[in-house]
């Protein structure tokens, strides 16, 4: 068995909030980076250091690693591989450490997103640029991702990674955009590249055409194959743009349980697998989207039997019918659902209501400002999340107030100057006759 191991960086606070129609608020980012620090996931893209409104949510966070509530899982920011973005990212989030850089390395992209403005050496210049500049800034790891690689010149590919290598990249990130590849021509394309540059590779597969866990786990193999270090991305549940990123849960179970895994591969010793069932319900609570039932692992039907034989073949021994415990994803707990008298807290909750949910969760105030502080602050995150808050976000909120405060708070981007400023000021005196509906 090889040394080399396959890590996991998951990208659903980065990738996986890009879905269309969908979202999260700032908190539920930071309880799932809290989670994903708990299950003991390698790394978590938490977000763009680029973004305004992203800002606090960002530094709230690495508050956190300073305070070393996060201690496994490191967090990283993405940008575009242009060395003015690097600057702009690093003068927001001045304690960032690990930063994934991304530029488009496929012809089509190349024409049809710089509209010739940009040749394949440019490409590989502006991104050596922003690789010095992040090296400059005091990066750690630095990561370069290929934007739409299993549609660009392998060969380019290659010489785009070792340039960036020169720079001081560390890993390369081989993305198919587009979904478009499969497991096998997976396999040849990354043992290639990994053999030839000697860089770690993260594996970034999209589910188009329903592969992806596939293909970053056969990304995965064939990166070990060749002598280095494996990261495979994922997102909880499978969420992303279109159909989705790799899934989390998917991605770990074919790395410990699937025939040619097993016992072969070496994943972070760090994982906790029986964290992913209170991950995964988090999470499609906080996007508002179920997990289908049929979900590997964490589906109200993975441990379900109907079928006479299936049912008689789960009882007798249940192995006939599983190939892993549902112990093992931390299930088997009953869910209690309460169906009488029920006290909540949110926008419009009281002291005395408030109350009683904290002591339901063994927490009592010392005085009655500390009460009422946070109250104000749970009232916030309902109005944040416009969710019922959960017991994982009361408790952060009490036990960290000051982070609570700065992630849930967004300072909008507004200078009335121009043209802007001309309307808004003949709206004082001419007011607008229009309807918005």
């Amino acid at each position: 068995m090889t040394d080399n191991r396959i890590y996991f960086v998951d990208v659903t606070n980065r990738d996986g909030v890009q879905t269309s129609r969908l979202g999260l608020a700032k908190l539920q980012k930071t309880i799932i980076n809290l989670m994903l620090n708990d299950m003991g996931i390698t790394q978590s893209e938490f977000g763009f250091p680029t973004t305004k409104h992203e800002i606090n949510y960002l530094n709230g966070n690495l508050d956190l690693v300073k305070r070393k509530v996060i201690t496994t899982t490191k967090l990283s920011g993405w940008s575009r591989g242009i060395s003015s973005d690097v600057e702009l990212a690093f003068a927001n989030v001045p304690d960032l450490k690990y930063i994934n850089l991304s530029q488009s390395t496929s012809e089509q992209m190349i024409n049809g997103k710089y509209m010739g403005k940009k040749t394949p050496d440019d490409i590989i210049k502006m991104t050596k640029e922003a690789v010095e500049c992040a090296v400059d800034k005091g990066a750690k790891i630095i990561g370069v991702n290929a934007e739409d690689a299993s549609r660009s010149d392998i060969d380019y590919l290659i010489k785009y990674a070792k340039e960036a290598k020169k720079s001081g990249a560390y890993r390369f990130r081989y993305c198919d955009t587009l979904g478009y590849e499969d497991p096998q021509t997976a396999y040849n394309r990354i043992y290639r590249i990994a053999k030839e540059t000697q860089m770690p590779i993260e594996l970034h597969y999209h589910n188009d055409l329903g592969m992806a866990a596939a293909c970053s786990v056969m990304g995965a193999k064939a990166a070990i194959d060749a002598g280095v270090d494996a990261y495979i991305n994922t997102a909880i549940n499978g969420m992303g743009e279109r159909a989705g990123n790799a899934d989390l849960v998917s991605c770990l179970l074919a790395c410990l349980k699937s025939a040619g895994f097993k016992g072969k591969y070496k994943i972070d010793e760090n994982i906790r697998l029986d964290k992913a069932w209170h991950l995964a319900k988090y999470t499609a609570y906080a996007f508002g989207v179920a997990i289908p039932m049929n979900q590997p692992a964490v589906g109200d039907n993975a441990f379900a039997h109907e079928s006479g034989i299936h049912a008689d073949g789960a009882l007798k021994d249940r192995r006939n019918y599983e190939l892993y415990d549902f112990e093992e994803l931390g299930r088997g707990e009953p869910e209690i659902i309460e169906t009488g008298r029920m006290i909540t807290t949110g926008e419009y909750g009281g002291i005395k209501g408030f109350r009683n949910v904290y002591n339901n969760l063994e927490i009592e105030f010392k005085d009655e400002h500390e009460a009422r502080n946070i109250l104000e602050l749970a009232r916030y995150a309902n109005v944040h999340t416009q969710k019922p808050l959960t017991t994982s976000e009361l408790k952060f909120i009490y036990y960290f107030p000051d982070i609570a405060a700065k992630i849930m708070t967004v300072s909008p981007y507004y200078e009335p100057i121009g043209a802007i400023k001309e309307r808004v000021d003949l709206q004082m005196s001419q007011p607008p006759k229009i309807s918005i509906n």
